[in-house]
């Protein structure tokens, strides 16, 4: 949800959010695990989702914080803003979310001998290619080497199971967010503000050169 105007009319889209909240909810995982056996899949350890110039993991404070006590890293040694959003009056850049930094176009936890946080990775990375619509928590997919391949009961059930959980907390963060969110009067681009990140909890205000590589 990386849209500063999306936030606009708070009260409309809380209202919505807690409904979807409420839906997401009630989604049968016994159902999405069928479906998922019906498609087929297993995860090959090939590496394509890690790698690549459109790979983006967008993650939630709580994992930051975990993959954080985990490494020993700081907070901006394991993630960065998008590039995406809107500046203010006094020239600081405002955007959505956090992204796992990558290192060229793979991502910086990954190597050749697989996923240095595996244990710890973000919901994201857990349920690809997998992911669930927002309004009707419809079963969509990305593009994936593992589809087709068979899948055992139980690891479906797990994998829907991680699915809802997933949406549950996207749900949940995007309501946080904006019941946090208190809007700013629109500016030119500047080079000389600070980058403001809305989430969950709150504004996370840097200077750009934490950002830069």
């Amino acid at each position: 949800m990386n849209d500063i105007n999306f936030l606009a009319d708070k009260r409309s889209h809380l209202i919505d959010l807690f409904q979807e909240l409420e839906n997401a909810k009630k989604i049968s995982v016994k159902d999405l695990a069928s479906q998922i056996r019906k498609i087929g899949f297993q995860c090959i350890r090939c590496g394509d989702c890690c790698t690549g110039e459109d790979n983006s993991v967008i993650v939630f404070p709580s994992e930051i914080r975990l993959i954080s006590r985990s490494t020993g890293e700081s907070w901006f040694e394991i993630v960065e803003p998008p590039k995406l959003g809107e500046w203010d009056l006094a020239g600081n850049f405002h955007t959505l979310e956090w992204r796992l930094k990558k290192r060229h176009l793979s991502c910086k936890y990954y190597t050749l001998r697989g996923c240095m946080i595996y244990e710890e990775r973000p919901l994201l990375c857990k349920t690809y290619p997998f992911f669930l619509t927002l309004a009707k928590g419809l079963l969509c997919f990305s593009e994936c080497n593992g589809f087709g391949k068979e899948i055992r009961n139980e690891e479906s059930e797990e994998l829907a199971d991680i699915l809802v959980e997933r949406l549950i907390e996207e749900i949940k963060e995007s309501i946080a967010l904006i019941e946090k969110f208190d809007g700013f009067e629109r500016g030119i681009p500047s080079k000389e503000g600070l980058c403001i990140v809305h989430d969950s909890e709150g504004e996370h205000r840097s200077n750009w050169d934490l950002h830069r590589h």
